[in-house]
């Protein structure tokens, strides 16, 4: 597994646990971040990935360890000051406009009128929101909301933005824009922590990865690395075979290793093409043959069992 101990890292995780009554969520998790990099950390629902960022905040106390920010403990609420949050749940004030919302979150910082109003309307042009400036947030669509959210984050100028599942529910446009200007903040030499089930979005976004379940850590590593060690790097999805037999049949003599989902076969392989090649001259066979991706090595470690919230 691979660690980053460079003394740069904003983040420091040492042991770290928590607990509900006799419930462990998070189970002694060691792991650093370093700064001005996109660090994602994915699961299956109830992994403890929002568990986990909610103490790096300081929403939730550790049950033991030592969770550090910028070298300092997490429960130290000057800290606050050098954190952007956008949390899963759209908490926006619905009674403000667009800009309101961002003057009045300003005024929690301390900032002053003067400052908080052209640091408003920057982040606005940020997010491409400043012909709503004046609009009732309730009249936004999703993503634009979305966007919103991202711009209230970073009124304090933060160093550190923890973004949880921050395009849930949003169309692809909506979805690109707001990468794209998350891959902007990196730019400014901010440091992203991201929470998602995306993997797209991991892949486009996270220069490192942390993959968790049942509050452990299964790998980490840069998306290509994950790939690498834990998938081989063709995948061909078939559909239209009866049985195994019919499987093994077509596959005879390759190098295959095979995955089962409901009707559909998933071939793992280092060189698809013979493969490809059969599934041409079958009748009846509807197959897919692509790169391998972090959805592969995901359903590796995690499993492709339906996992339910809580």
């Amino acid at each position: 597994m691979v660690e980053n101990t460079s003394s740069k890292s904003i983040v420091r995780a040492r042991g770290v646990r928590k607990s509900f009554g006799e419930r462990e969520v998070v189970c002694g998790l060691d792991f650093d971040i370093p700064a001005g990099i996109c660090f994602g950390i994915l699961g299956p629902n109830g992994a403890g990935k929002t568990t986990l960022m909610r103490m790096l905040v300081g929403l939730s106390p550790v049950t033991s360890g030592e969770y550090t920010l910028f070298g300092q403990e997490v429960s130290d609420t000057s800290l606050h000051q050098r954190i952007g949050v956008v949390p899963q749940q759209d908490n926006l004030d619905p009674d403000f406009s667009v800009f309101k919302n961002l003057m009045v979150y300003a005024n929690y910082f301390g900032i002053s009128k003067h400052e908080a109003e052209k640091c408003a309307e920057e982040l606005l042009d940020f997010a491409s929101l400043s012909t709503r400036k004046n609009d009732a947030v309730m009249n936004l669509s999703g993503g634009m909301r979305r966007r919103l959210m991202i711009a209230r984050s970073l009124v304090n100028n933060p160093d550190l933005v923890v973004l949880d599942e921050p395009t849930t529910g949003l169309d692809p446009q909506a979805r690109h824009l707001i990468w794209q200007r998350l891959r902007s903040l990196k730019t400014q030499g901010k440091t992203l922590l991201l929470t998602t089930h995306y993997m797209e979005e991991a892949a486009e976004l996270c220069d490192e990865i942390m993959v968790l379940d049942q509050g452990r850590i299964l790998d980490r590593g840069t998306p290509r690395e994950l790939i690498s060690r834990h998938v081989e790097p063709e995948v061909v999805a078939v559909r239209g075979l009866g049985n195994d037999a019919d499987t093994q049949v077509l596959c005879d003599g390759l190098d295959v290793r095979f995955e089962q989902v409901g009707d559909t076969w998933f071939c793992y392989m280092q060189d698809a093409r013979p493969l490809v090649s059969r599934c041409a001259q079958q009748a009846g066979l509807t197959y897919i043959h692509r790169p391998a991706s972090l959805e592969d090595v995901f359903l590796k470690l995690t499993g492709r069992d339906l996992r339910e919230e809580g």
